[in-house]
């Protein structure tokens, strides 16, 4: 096959850097992490549950780490929180458990419906204990049995933002979110879901808390920031629910 050449004068086109798909974390003993693992978590809403009981007994070896909610605004509303380096038992086991049993009769809600990955933005100390371990002990710890969870999505204006003025729209949110949880009221757990989301949304945030209070005011204490109130362009719908049962987490 014949290639069209460049114009006379055209200087050669720079190759491409070779891709790389691992998630990268901060140096550790000199070296660089980097990682091919990834933890998905998938949060599946329901209606119509009036009693719990026969859900828990479903989830307990399902094979796949849950949580499952009750949820505050809906008094027949419940979620399934599952998390599993494995998509594919999404689509398989968990499925299955979903749609059987004492599941079968109740029905989906698809605004909430969540799905994300963990990732890294290349300062973590310690990689895999943020991709893998981390986040599994928030959604697990029976001290923080609150959640609220929710998908945004940022404009395209931010992502034509240089780093450099991407910089300190972060720092600004990462400020008050340590601010949180250094009071340990509040912690949270990022997922990126571009194209996972059924409405283009770009990531969905988990908040966990022992309280339901402060987890309502962090929401309220990021409104103003930059990013916020200039570069996110959807936002919720939010799933508020308390963990009523969890898998037990490993020692």
């Amino acid at each position: 096959m014949s290639h069209p050449q460049q114009p006379a004068g055209t200087p050669p086109a720079a190759e491409a850097a070779p891709l790389d798909l691992r998630e990268k974390g901060g140096p550790l003993n000199g070296q660089p992490q980097l990682s091919d693992k990834r933890l998905f978590m998938q949060l599946t809403a329901f209606g119509g549950c009036r009693d719990t009981q026969p859900l828990i007994n479903g989830l307990i070896g399902c094979g796949v780490d849950c949580v499952l909610y009750e949820e505050v605004n809906d008094p027949t509303g419940v979620a399934v929180l599952a998390m599993t380096e494995n998509p594919e038992l999404l689509v398989t086991k968990l499925r299955r458990d979903l749609a059987s049993g004492p599941f079968k009769d109740l029905t989906v809600k698809q605004e909430f419906s969540m799905l994300g990955r963990t990732y890294s933005i290349g300062y973590e100390p310690k990689l895999e204990d943020w991709l893998l371990h981390r986040p599994r002990r928030m959604a697990t710890d029976p001290a923080t049995p609150w959640a609220i969870w929710y998908p945004l999505r940022r404009s395209g204006a931010f992502s034509r933002l240089t780093r450099a003025e991407q910089g300190p729209i972060l720092k600004e949110h990462g400020v008050i979110g340590r601010q949180f949880g250094d009071l340990g009221v509040a912690s949270d757990v990022r997922l990126a879901c571009h194209g996972l989301d059924k409405n283009d949304n770009d990531f969905v945030i988990g908040l966990m808390g022992k309280e339901l209070a402060p987890l309502s005011q962090l929401v309220e204490a990021m409104r103003p920031t930059v990013q916020t109130s200039q570069y996110i362009q959807n936002l919720g719908p939010f799933f508020v629910g308390r963990a009523l049962w969890r898998t037990p987490q490993k020692a």
